[in-house]
Order: C-alpha cells, then structure tokens, then sequence
C-alpha cells in the first residue's frame, strides 16, 4: 500500500473491504454534525493513512448531518497530508452538501467559486471535482468557466481534474462538453482534452 502510494504515507496494511467491516460501529455511530467533524479532526492527525479513509467513510455516510458552513472544515482537512486519495474522497461530500444546499440557496456555489482561487492546489481540485455525478443538476457554465480558469495550471492533478470532470458531465451532454473542447482546445492541455474526449469518439488533441 505504501508503494502504490510512493512511499508518501505509512500504513497499517488494512485493505478496504476489512476496514470498513472493522468500522462498522464507527459508521454508524450517531452524533451531531460537530461532533462528526471533530472525530474526523482526531482520525485525520493520526499517522497511518487508514485513519483518513475512515474519517473520509464517517463524512461521506452521515455527510446529511452536515451544514455548508462545514465545508470550510472540510476544505482545512483537504490541506493536511493532501494527496489524490484524500482529497477526492473529500471532494465527494463537498459536493453533496453543495448540492443539497443550492436546492435552498441558489448562491451557494460560490463557496466553490472562492475555492477555485484558493492558494492551495488540493483546494482548487476539490473546486473543479465538486460536481461530479450531479449529472442533469450540473451548472455547466460553471464548469465550462473553472475548467477555462485552470487551464493553465502546469499542475497534472488539476489537469487530470479538468478532464475527469469534462468527461462526467458528458455522460450527461456529450454535445455541451465537445463543443467546449472545439472551443478552448488551445487552452486545455493535451492531458485534459484526452481525459475529457475519451468517450466523444473526436480526434484528442
């Protein structure tokens, strides 16, 4: 485990499925939206990697208990011992309160609108991630508008972002997501636009 993840983290050697088998009173302990970000603090400064994906599993199945002004608690856990496999997982349940909260608040995106010019890059990716799955739900302007705003970015995590996104909602829209690639194919880098374009069946630049 520590290999496939180059040596940046010490494990215990505990695959997925015995983890959460071993969790199980952990999941499904119930308590109130600040009590869970605060387990969630004391699993996260705990050295071994299995530790997160646990605080990450307790997020993601009780993210319901949580309010948008969580978010900012989540976006702090995005920036220590930030790596694709926290961050992601993090990314999920930003994703799902956003969404819920916009059914109430129609600005609630702009949450993610400060996030995608936070100095931090894991933030920025949580920012181009959030929506992930929403499918029909998706603001494609938005996301048309972040994948052009970090286009630049030298970054392979935001490049791989950019396309990973693209590629979801065009699940959705194919024909929304391949007349954006036509139009800033210039912008995006060779990385994005083959990521995004794996499913369009168009020549990847």
């Amino acid at each position: 485990m520590q290999a496939y993840m180059r040596g940046r983290f010490e494990f215990l050697g505990v695959a997925t499925p015995q983890r959460r088998s071993a969790t199980v009173p952990l999941l499904r302990l119930q308590c109130g939206a600040d009590e869970l970000v605060e387990l969630a603090r004391t699993l996260w400064v705990l050295p071994q990697r299995e530790y997160q994906y646990v605080a990450i599993d307790m997020l993601a199945r009780n993210w319901k208990t949580l309010a948008m002004h969580h978010v900012d608690d989540l976006l702090v856990l995005t920036q220590q011992g930030s790596w694709w496999d926290s961050v992601d997982g993090l990314a999920g349940v930003v994703g799902d309160l956003t969404r819920t909260a916009r059914g109430q608040d129609q600005h609630a995106q702009r949450t993610m609108d400060v996030a995608l010019r936070h100095p931090n890059m894991w933030v920025r990716r949580v920012a181009m991630l959030h929506q992930l799955g929403w499918r029909a739900e998706t603001d494609a302007s938005r996301l048309f508008f972040y994948a052009s705003e970090l286009a630049a970015e030298p970054d392979f995590f935001i490049r791989k972002a950019i396309g990973w996104a693209l590629r979801d909602y065009a699940r959705h829209d194919p024909q929304a997501v391949r007349s954006f690639l036509q139009d800033v194919r210039d912008r995006l880098s060779p990385l994005s636009i083959r990521e995004a374009a794996k499913h369009l069946g168009m020549v990847k630049g």
